[in-house]
């Protein structure tokens, strides 16, 4: 990890409690009794408002932690598809005792994280009919197999367990249909398909496909790479593609890299010599002492045609190599297609990648390879609410062979590194990183950090160790369009940035807590955004990931909702509350905004939870079944559009 005070690089937390208070200087930053207060606009508005400003007018739900789900009242959240159910229609029923690497290829894969709602046919807008492209991120093999601890399982797991995790991880698509009953699985679709890390090729593209780094005995071309791991949140391309992001990819290598001629490239990126997985001990491709060069081969973001069952996934080089969050595409008024990435850890960067050409509405095929050429730039904030895109690029600055890079293939390679040299500014985790349809902005959920140190941190933001994580808005500058909607320059080199909302409970001033003052009485407070999307009109809705720290927040994870502009700006509404111990993720909308779809992750994922004994049993609550990840499709009773 790089340090966060070296001279290049200002943390965030310092940037924004300077931003913080020359607009308290400026503006007057409005608090409430809690102390509680608004960034940005609409202030006066907000404050003067006697009625909810949001235009959000949905109940809330309990806002407490419970073994079930909770919705808000006059909405229903149907378990559509869960860990172990048919994905393939030859794919033998879920059977917890008796599971296989071979079942669990035709089965819906564990702890699904992304998720997408592509239309059938494709390219429409219909939103009765289409395919749920769904990540399956990682495993917890003390709820999925008898006999193992949360502490032991590494050592305790046999090859025929390990290769069910492996077959659990990567990518499902089914094909949905929503009938009168609710949402349904066809289970006979020609579309239905599972990408798992245990048996699924792929290629790898870009500048770093074929790179001598990439080599290893399986595969001497560098080009040829079994399966994906670790995929959290992703995107989805303008031509119907999507994008699943290779994250904490380095937790699965065994072997010491002490030595090997990647031992400093694999440090930067948390690989130290302990797996957090079994699989090393029974494929040397874990294994880095017996294949130095395959953690090269991860990290990367993957492209994936749902529609053609029969493709091969793809790991486009040129959008860098790290731990990614998020792969969100947005069209700039050029025709150019850039893509947005997080850095999921604490003092690490925002990427963007612009492609070098542009997209084509009217040739979908001929966007197919648009991912391959284009810039890979990291963010740099200033104090003066400016921020800076740094260009990634061979030869550029400090990215030369006096400092270890010889081809662009090294820059993308190392991208981390390349990022500290170039002076990119250390986040407080970047997860999500999403631009609104409706105003153009960037929205940057930054889960947590609690190594801030003291020194870090001024007299405006009083947290010594940010525990709940904040929002940032990114500026493209824009103009105004014919309908007056903004055009927002995702390509241009300097933007500017807000801060939407400083997360954790505003009646504990401990916290540093700013929202809408009117949080307390109206809303509710959250801690650890991590994914999000927007509606039809722009609003922003945000689920969480307090990991371990649920408990000791006493709140669950879930789902909010807020404005982003007018007078419920930064207000956020609790709308859908996930069983104990399961993360938020997700969400995605049908084109009518009518079904949001969430992805409950780990539930039951107690420090003390075992198969036999797990600290809830959602969904089935059945003695003879462990808790399981599944997707929810949540819909208005009356079939109305959600958050109104």
């Amino acid at each position: 990890m790089n340090d966060p005070k070296a001279p290049l690089s200002t943390p965030l937390a310092d940037l924004i409690d300077a931003r913080l208070s020359r607009r308290s200087a400026l503006k007057g930053l409005l608090a409430g009794a809690s102390g509680a207060a608004l960034m940005g606009s609409g202030l006066a508005e907000a404050a003067g408002a006697s009625s909810d400003p949001s235009s959000l007018q949905f109940a809330q739900p309990p806002h407490k932690i419970e073994q079930y789900q909770q919705v808000s009242t006059g909405h229903r959240g149907q378990v559509l598809i869960r860990w172990g159910d048919k994905v393939l229609a030859d794919a033998p029923a879920f059977d917890p005792l008796n599971q296989s690497a071979a079942a669990q290829e035709k089965q819906f894969g564990y702890n699904n994280d992304f998720v997408a709602f592509m239309p059938l046919p494709r390219g429409s807008k219909n939103s009765g009919h289409g395919l749920l492209c769904v990540n399956q991120e990682y495993t917890n093999p003390e709820l999925m197999f008898p006999g193992l601890t949360k502490t032991g399982a590494v050592k305790q797991m046999n090859q025929a367990q390990a290769e069910i995790e492996m077959a659990a991880h990567g990518h499902s698509v089914v094909e949905i249909r929503k009938t009168a009953e609710g949402w349904q699985v066809v289970e006979s679709s020609q579309y239905n398909r599972r990408i798992s890390a245990l048996s699924t090729p792929m290629t790898i593209t870009g500048p770093a496909a074929g790179h001598a780094r990439l080599k290893t005995k399986a595969d001497p071309t560098g080009r040829h790479i079994i399966g994906t791991i670790n995929n959290c949140a992703g995107g989805v391309t303008p031509w119907g593609t999507v994008l699943i992001a290779e994250e904490n990819f380095n937790n699965y290598f065994g072997g010491d890299p002490e030595g090997l001629p990647e031992a400093a490239n694999y440090k930067r990126l948390g690989i130290k010599g302990k797996s957090a997985y079994s699989w090393s001990r029974f494929h040397e491709r874990f294994d880095i002492e017996k294949e130095p060069n395959e953690p090269n081969r991860f990290g990367w973001v993957v492209e994936i045609d749902p529609y053609d069952p029969k493709s091969v996934p793809v790991k486009r080089s040129t959008l860098g190599r790290f731990k990614h969050e998020a792969a969100t595409c947005v069209v700039a008024p050029n025709g150019q297609v850039v893509v947005y990435s997080g850095d999921d850890e604490a003092f690490e960067y925002i990427y963007r990648f612009v492609t070098a050409g542009k997209y084509n509405a009217n040739n979908l095929a001929a966007n197919r390879d648009l991912l391959d050429t284009g810039v890979l730039s990291v963010a740099k904030f200033s104090e003066d609410g400016s921020l800076r895109w740094l260009p990634l690029v061979f030869g550029q600055g400090p990215l030369t062979p006096a400092n270890g890079f010889q081809s662009q293939a090294d820059v993308l390679i190392e991208t981390r590194r390349a990022a500290d040299l170039v002076g990119a500014t250390p986040m407080d985790r970047p997860e999500d990183v999403e631009a609104n349809p409706v105003n153009g902005r960037v929205y940057v959920m930054l889960t947590n950090n609690t190594t801030r140190k003291p020194e870090q941190i001024n007299k405006m933001n009083p947290r010594a160790s940010n525990a709940y994580g904040h929002i940032l808005e990114l500026l493209p500058p824009g103009t105004q369009g014919n309908d007056g909607a903004p055009i927002a320059q995702h390509t241009a080199d300097e933007f500017r940035w807000e801060v939407l909302l400083l997360a954790g409970n505003p009646s504990e001033p401990k916290h540093g807590a700013k929202y809408h003052p009117d949080t307390a009485e109206k809303g509710n407070w959250m801690a650890a955004p991590d994914n999000c999307c927007f509606d039809n009109r722009g609003r922003l809705w945000i689920t969480t990931d307090q990991g371990s720290a649920q408990s000791k927040s006493g709140i669950p994870d879930g789902v909010y909702a807020c404005d982003v502009s007018g007078a419920g700006r930064a207000l956020p509404k609790f709308f859908y509350a996930c069983p104990k111990d399961a993360e938020m993720c997700g969400p995605a909308f049908t084109p009518d905004n009518r079904t949001l779809f969430v992805a409950v992750q780990h539930p039951g994922e107690d420090a003390d939870s075992t198969f036999n004994a797990p600290s809830t049993r959602w969904p089935d609550f059945s003695r003879s079944m462990p808790p399981r990840p599944s997707v929810v499709a949540i819909t208005r009773n009356d079939g109305g559009v959600i958050g109104g």
